[in-house]
This record gives C-alpha cells, sequence and structure tokens, in this order.
C-alpha cells in the first residue's frame, strides 16, 4: 500500500470514529446526562457558591458542546459559501468565549437548549421508509414466450420487442403488448387507479403490472424492461423522492446574518465599555435557543394532537408544507369514494316483467361468474333476500359475459357487444338509456332472454357521504380542488359534480398526473395530493404534500405519502388543513417571542444589567415560553 493510499485510510479511520463519538453524544440518553450535571453546576456552584474540584458543567458542555463544534467545523469544511456559517458556529463562538472567562455553566446551557432542539428537529424529521422496495417487488420476474407453437417460461429481462407472450388467468402481464389472441377482462388499477376491471379484446394495449382476471390471451410485446409501464411507475416515484429538497433549518438560515451581527454587536460593546463579561454576554443571548425550540415544540404537539384524531404526520417537514397548500388533488377511487362497485339502477325494457323477477333471473345466471360485476349483483339479489336458481350449462366469454340456461331460457348478462354477437336487437330507448347511464360514470349489464333484451342493471362506485361537504369547507378556507383520476371522463364528470369540484382531468396515467401535479406547481401554487393506489404513489411523492388513505390504501401509496389518514376518513383533510395552518401561525409566533427575548437580552446585556449566568437563564425563560406557548396548541379544537 502507497503511503498516499495509507494516509488516506488513516483520515477514513479518524472521520469514522469522530461520526461514531458525535452519534453518541447526539443521543436523547447521553443528552438528558449533560442536563442533569447542569442542574447539579446550577444548584451547587451558581446558587449555593459550593467550592468543588471541577464543576459539573463540564459534562454538559463536553457531551452537548462537542456535537455542536463538530457540526460547525465540518459545515466550515464541506458546505460552500455563505452555508459554512451556520447556528452551530454561532454557538460555538459563545461557548468557547464563555469558558474562555470562567461561566462553564453559561457555556453548557445554550449548548443544552441547542442540543435539545436538534433532537426534537431530528425525531419531527425521521420519514417513514420508502414503498419502492414493494413496488419493484410487483414486477414480474418471468413470462411464457410462444416459439413455433410452443410454450416458455423465461426471464423478463430476455422479452425482445414484439416476442408473443401467453398470460394466463390470474397471472400478471409481464411487459406492455398488444393482445393478438383471446378476450378478457384485466385489473389495471395499479396502472390506472379504475376500480373496474376492463375488457380487454384483440388490438387492445396491456399494461406491464396488471392482472389478467379471466381468459387466456397472447400478446405481442410493444414495450419492455426500463419502457414497460410498472418500471416507468418505479422510476417517477424514485425521482420524486430525490428532487424534494428537505427543508433547511430556519435558524441555519438566519445563521447567515446572525453570526456577524453577534461578533459586531460583541466587539462593539467591547470597545466602547472595556469590558470583556458584556461582550461575551452578548454572545450569549444573542444564541437562537429559543428561535431553535419554536418550530419542533409546535410541530409535536401538532403531530401529537394529529395522531390523537387518526391522522399520522410523519414529519414536521410535511406539516409545515401542508400549512403552506393552497391546492388539494384528489384521486377518485378509494378517496372521494368508497371503491366498492353496489347496483344502483335495476331499468325495465319488459313491462310484463317485475323488479324481483329480473333481478332472480339475472343474479342466478351470475352466481357462478367470478367477475366483479357478477359477484355484485349476486350481493345484491341476496340483499334483497332473492332466493337463486339453479342454472346448467354456465359459460362465461372474458371480456363480453355469462350465459347460462335456468329453467329452459337461456340467460344472457354483457355488454351491448356480447348481445349483438347473439343478435340480440337492441333498439333506440335502450340504447338512450344507455348512454343516460354512462353519462353518470355507471357500469351496465345488460340482461336477455326469448331473444329479447329485458333490461338493464347499472353498478356504481358509491360517493364518501363527507366529500360533498369536505370540498365546501376546504373552498371556505380559500383552498382550491381538482380531480386527477385515471377513470374514464363521464366517470370522472359526473362524481366532480356530485362533490362540486370544477378542476377535472380524466383518464390520466401515473406520469400524467405527475404532469398535471408539476403543472400546477410551475403556476406558483403549493398542491397536496391525497390518493390510495399504487399508481398514486408518483403524485404523492411530486406532490408538495402527499397524503394517503392509511386503512384501504395500498403499503406502497402510505409509505410514499407524508401524512395518511388512518380512518379513511377524508372529512379530516378540512381539520389537517386548519391544523397545519395554525402550527405555521404558531411557529412564526413563537419565532417573534424568540426575536423579542432576545433583543431585550441584548440590550439589557449592552448595559451590564445581566452577566453571562443571568443572560444564560433569561434564555431559558424565553425556551420555556416558546414551549408552553407550543403546548397550548396540543389540546386546541380545530373540528
Amino acid at each position: 500500500m502507497s503511503c498516499c493510499s495509507c494516509g488516506q485510510h488513516i483520515k477514513t479511520e479518524k472521520e469514522h470514529i469522530l461520526k461514531k463519538i458525535f452519534a453518541l453524544l447526539s443521543s436523547l440518553k447521553i443528552t438528558i446526562i449533560g442536563g442533569i450535571f447542569l442542574v447539579a453546576s446550577l444548584t451547587l456552584v451558581v446558587i449555593l457558591k459550593t467550592e468543588i474540584p471541577v464543576d459539573p458543567a463540564w459534562v454538559a458542555v463536553v457531551v452537548c458542546g462537542y456535537p455542536l463544534l463538530y457540526l460547525a467545523i465540518w459545515k466550515i469544511i464541506y458546505n460552500k459559501g455563505i452555508c459554512k456559517i451556520s447556528s452551530s458556529l454561532l454557538i460555538s463562538i459563545a461557548m468557547v468565549a464563555a469558558i474562555f472567562i470562567g461561566e462553564l455553566f453559561a457555556a453548557g446551557q445554550v449548548a443544552f437548549i441547542m442540543a435539545i432542539g436538534g433532537i426534537l428537529e431530528k425525531k419531527t424529521a425521521e420519514r417513514a421508509k420508502k414503498g419502492i422496495g414493494r413496488l419493484i417487488s410487483l414486477a414480474p420476474k418471468l413470462g411464457r414466450f410462444i416459439k413455433d407453437g410452443k410454450e416458455e417460461m423465461v426471464p423478463v429481462e430476455q422479452v425482445e420487442k414484439d416476442n408473443v407472450l401467453r398470460i394466463l388467468p390470474g397471472e400478471a402481464v409481464p411487459v406492455d403488448g398488444e393482445i393478438v389472441s383471446g378476450n378478457t377482462s384485466i385489473d389495471q388499477s395499479i396502472i390506472t387507479g379504475e376500480s373496474l376491471p376492463i375488457d380487454k379484446t384483440v388490438g387492445d394495449n396491456v399494461f406491464c403490472g396488471t392482472i389478467n382476471c379471466f381468459g387466456s390471451i397472447d400478446i405481442k410485446a410493444t414495450k419492455v424492461g426500463e419502457d414497460s409501464s410498472l418500471q416507468k411507475l418505479i422510476r417517477l416515484v424514485q425521482e420524486a423522492e430525490n428532487n424534494k429538497a428537505p427543508t433547511q433549518r430556519i435558524v441555519d438560515k438566519w445563521a447567515s446574518w446572525l453570526v456577524p451581527l453577534t461578533l459586531l454587536i460583541a466587539m462593539a460593546t467591547y470597545f466602547f465599555t472595556g469590558d470583556i463579561i458584556r461582550a461575551v454576554t452578548v454572545a450569549i443571548v444573542f444564541c437562537p435557543c429559543a428561535l431553535a425550540l419554536a418550530t419542533p415544540t409546535s410541530i409535536m404537539a401538532a403531530i401529537g394532537q394529529a395522531t390523537k384524531h387518526g391522522v399520522i404526520i410523519k414529519s414536521g417537514e410535511a406539516l409545515e408544507r401542508m400549512g403552506k397548500v393552497d391546492t388539494i388533488a384528489f384521486d377518485k377511487t378509494g378517496t372521494l369514494t368508497h371503491g366498492n362497485l353496489v347496483v344502483s339502477d335495476v331499468a325495465l325494457f319488459d313491462s310484463s316483467l317485475s323488479n324481483a323477477e329480473f333481478l332472480l333471473l339475472a343474479a342466478s345466471a351470475e352466481a357462478h361468474s367470478e367477475h366483479p360485476l357478477g359477484k355484485a349483483i349476486v350481493a345484491h339479489a341476496k340483499e334483497q333476500a332473492i332466493t337463486m336458481q339453479s342454472i346448467e350449462d354456465f359459460i362465461m366469454i372474458p371480456g363480453k359475459g355469462i350465459s347460462a340456461n335456468i329453467n329452459g331460457k337461456k340467460i344472457l348478462c354483457g355488454n351491448s357487444a356480447f348481445l349483438h354477437e347473439n343478435r340480440i336487437a337492441l333498439d333506440d330507448n335502450i340504447v338512450a338509456t344507455l348512454e343516460q347511464f354512462r353519462k353518470q360514470g355507471k357500469a351496465t349489464i345488460l340482461v336477455s332472454y326469448d331473444n329479447e333484451c329485458k333490461g338493464v342493471i347499472t353498478l356504481s362506485d358509491t360517493l364518501r357521504p363527507a366529500a360533498k361537504n369536505m370540498v365546501r369547507e376546504l373552498e371556505q378556507i380559500h383552498t382550491s380542488t381538482v380531480l386527477l383520476t385515471g377513470d374514464n371522463k363521464q366517470t370522472a364528470d359526473y362524481f366532480a359534480q356530485q362533490v362540486e369540484i370544477k378542476s377535472v382531468y380524466a383518464e390520466l396515467l401515473p406520469a400524467q398526473k405527475v404532469e398535471q401535479i408539476q403543472a400546477l406547481q410551475n403556476e406558483g401554487r403549493n398542491v397536496c395530493m391525497i390518493g390510495d393506489g399504487v399508481n398514486d404513489a408518483p403524485a404523492l411523492k411530486t406532490a408538495n404534500v402527499g397524503v394517503a388513505m392509511g386503512s384501504m390504501g395500498s403499503d406502497i401509496a402510505i409509505e410514499a405519502a407524508d401524512i395518511a389518514l388512518m380512518g379513511d376518513d377524508i372529512a379530516k383533510i378540512p381539520y389537517l388543513k386548519k391544523l397545519s395552518n395554525a402550527t405555521v401561525r404558531l411557529i412564526f409566533f413563537n419565532i417573534s417571542i424568540s426575536i423579542i427575548f432576545n433583543t431585550i437580552a441584548i440590550i439589557l446585556s449592552i448595559l451590564g444589567i445581566l452577566n453571562p449566568v443571568t443572560g444564560a437563564l433569561a434564555h431559558n425563560a424565553a425556551s420555556i415560553a416558546v414551549v408552553l406557548n407550543a403546548a397550548l396548541l396540543y389540546d386546541r379544537k380545530y373540528i
């Protein structure tokens, strides 16, 4: 090993040891030990004037002061430009000055208060684990490659464009492709968020990671590897996470002018008074102790209150950003709606039939169906206490419908194309009725027998009861709302009208949701995204604040979000916004308190009324005032 590499190795080892010492001394337990010795110093040395060999304040100076000194030097060495000047540099200067004139308690006290502030900020800024790993695990590893009529399982990495792959019922689609053979229904909620499986046939496109629900299909690969929809989704989440810059601590933002101003006033005090004690006292009272506590204490109180109401806020940074949000974008399925299909209408085209008779035939025919629409019809019939009849010759045609014989009658249930294939005519009245239901965003199942369409059953997602009032409350606190959804435009417009959301963007893929959020941000808006699905993860990361529906939302969406609603109660959104607004106001109020206290203390220090110890104690008074004021936030009512 060369001397150069040996020296580099020794340097790395030293840095590693220094970091380990920093981590140890920055821990809560060690900081508390420092605080205990600081109290001992206050009691024995400052108040009782006891003569002891070693001042206990030395322990606080070492355990609380070393991390500050380490940070100050590290930032001077590694930060660029004005960022070299930090709050830790100011505290280090004041601490060294206090030690120089023998005021150990004052030195330990400012170091201890700043250490507590740092720990509080660290606790509130810890981010939940990212969901990237789980998102990657959704990507299929193998594909069923078809060559010369034979099937072979191959790694997805080996699939090339235009290769033909077969996907069986229940399997995930391994690459983006176009169906060349077969019919099916695809659950593509992972990509688009749509609540219903989408019927697919020859010529339709399918996305990587979506689930083939029913029929066997052959697809021709169109996008493979990094170009597939799921891989793009993964990249979007990763890029959004990397692009979201962390919030700089407010005391460090102000340090660039605070440090020079402190030194200038301290030197001016010494120059005009000739008293080094006054100069050091100025440096001590100038330390931003209360300022360092203003943000984390307010945030911890707000996070504590939010937790009581089932709102999990992962970081103080997220809470601060939520207070600045002026636009909230909603996903539809599972967010504004429950995400569960229910029968909403039964329309008959044969006046001789009753609703009960019609439902009996339709539900009996669908009793063996695995399709979500069929299951919803059967569930509805059971709620109506209808007893299903036995059926024969059940046949399911993926992507189209089902047929079954009931007491000699051939029942067909499916879409209009399915009925046309079976030579069942649809008159103008039926077509107009279907169009009306489609405008309302409802799925339709036509039911026929005796070569005649007898009626239609519609199914729809259900709106959350609190959704409309929630949107109105947000408007009242000057927060605009937007709907971003992968559903078709008719469905999106229908639900948006129900809750009075005026800005609607429909049929969006995950990347398009991200683009829409970025467009809003480019207009100068602070955007909060609320969603529940895997497909919402990139948008949740890209938005200034991401809020996930915690109970029914996917783990990936919850981990991508900054905030989670554990009860899926969207009525809590206005509460969250009001709490965030109040927290931001309280932070600035506490900052104002700390500035006023510091200004008064500086004047008293220059006049010689305060000395280093009384100046440090005055700091305590300001810090306590800030903490008590923040604590009041915990019990305030915002609901």
